[in-house]
């Protein structure tokens, strides 16, 4: 039986995060995949959505950026040249440079310090399990039938659809709407909910929801999707029926109410791990048995690429013997590229007030700030402190390139940045930062 210090089951961006960080500290490690290594993020999600929303703003603009040209432009970065595969071929050989087995199948846990792969089994003084997730598919009568898309074909689809209604308006739903919207599909946006995005601060969701519209999407919120008549629509488009509200006619069905775990088949079992509504919990050494780590969208707290990143790593760190070490999920920035762009860390005033804080928020406009004047944009940042301690323990932004500018933020909770010292800091003029910089004053000053 082949033996490694650290066995990885999944080779999404936490697994490779996790190989990297082993390899530079001399452990062997075999990483295994059935799919495409590197992940979602690089193929179906984070960067060709970002790269559709770049030519999308581009082309809303006025500027010579076509469809073609834009799916061009996505299908370089992600497949095989001449070919419409996708090619994950720099990812295996970045692993492989680094010294790292790969093995390319289904591999499952067969044991406390056991895993195989298709037949093969391997030894491990470690497990990590970072299998990822996959787009929830509602039980929705008639669905099936129409063939839905997900992530994966909103994406990655070379022709435009005729008329698009999305299911979910969380951040894959809102970016792709206005994807699409923007260059001229009809899109209609199905939220049960009373606002688009509506984990963001209300600012955020409002100013968003108003800049779709602007778009040309049409918003049906507060509305549930209770079944679908494939191909009895106008020209051979689906009706998606919403209990008694109108229906909604579309030629294609995107689904982007969340995502599952992969779970089935991963042998937890055989190391005493029941999974509960789905779901799996690891302790604060990222640990869900002993000696087996769990980390990405399986592990959460949340689904981001960048917490993917850094709980791969910290994982490996623990599993190679850092008994001190825990890893902090206080500061998890949160970022949406629309235009505008969405950005938080930390809770909401309503969230703290419920943990015990003495919370009050503060708001700085970005519209009447300088930097609204100059490149005529609206947006906000809004600010929670804790009054009692005089620290940040929140913040949300909408607005250009708050994405970027949120990080001040990330740093400040992460490090109990005090008030005083946020207020007393110089931020660059014109800029976002400098509105967020507004924020903090205003806060010193009322706390003083």
């Amino acid at each position: 039986m082949e033996r490694f210090d650290l066995v990885i089951i999944g080779a999404g961006t936490a697994g490779e995060a996790a190989t990297h960080y082993a390899r530079s500290r001399g452990a062997s490690v075999a990483i295994i995949d059935r799919a495409l290594f590197g992940g979602s993020c690089p193929f179906w999600a984070c960067m060709p959505s970002k790269a559709l929303l770049h030519a999308a703003a581009v082309h809303h603009a006025g500027g010579d950026y076509p469809w073609q040209k834009a799916s061009d432009f996505r299908d370089y970065m992600i497949n095989r040249e001449g070919t419409d595969q996708p090619d994950d071929s720099g990812h295996v050989k970045s692993l492989k440079d680094a010294g790292a087995t790969v093995i390319r199948g289904s591999g499952s846990i067969a044991g406390p310090g056991r895993v195989r792969v298709d037949g093969r089994e391997l030894d491990a003084d470690a497990i990590l399990v970072a299998v990822g997730s996959v787009s929830r598919v509602p039980d929705l009568p008639g669905l099936a039938e129409a063939h839905p898309w997900t992530n994966v074909q909103g994406t990655a689809t070379r022709e435009l659809p005729r008329s698009l209604a999305i299911l979910g308006a969380g951040p894959t739903g809102v970016e792709l709407a206005q994807v699409y919207a923007r260059y001229g599909v009809p899109v209609t946006l199905i939220h049960p909910r009373d606002h688009v995005h509506d984990k963001e601060h209300p600012r955020s969701t409002e100013l968003l929801g108003k800049a779709l519209e602007r778009d040309g999407v049409t918003l049906r919120l507060g509305a549930r999707a209770t079944g679908v008549r494939a191909g009895e629509g106008r020209d051979g488009g689906h009706v998606m029926e919403l209990g008694d509200a109108d229906p909604v006619e579309a030629h294609e069905i995107l689904l982007a109410i969340g995502r599952d775990l992969p779970l089935e088949g991963l042998g937890l079992e055989t190391i005493g791990v029941t999974p509960k509504d789905g779901r799996i919990s690891p302790d604060d050494r990222l640990r869900i048995a002993e000696n087996v780590y769990a980390v990405g969208d399986v592990g959460g707290p949340e689904m981001h690429t960048h917490l993917g990143h850094y709980a791969g790593e910290a994982a490996a760190r623990i599993a190679l013997g850092d008994d001190d070490y825990r890893p902090s999920f206080d500061a998890i920035p949160r970022a949406t590229y629309t235009d505008p762009e969405t950005a938080s860390v930390g809770l909401l005033v309503e969230q703290a007030t419920e943990r015990g804080i003495d919370a009050a928020e503060y708001t700085a406009d970005i519209g009447s700030s300088a930097k609204g004047y100059t490149a005529e944009v609206e947006g906000h940042c809004t600010i929670v402190v804790d009054r009692a301690e005089r620290i940040l323990v929140g913040a949300f932004m909408a607005g250009p390139a708050v994405s970027e500018a949120i990080h001040e933020c990330v740093l400040a909770i992460r490090a109990n940045v005090p008030l005083a010292t946020l207020a007393d800091t110089i931020h660059a003029f014109p800029t976002v930062a400098r509105v967020l910089g507004t924020a903090f004053i205003d806060a010193d000053r009322d706390l003083a």
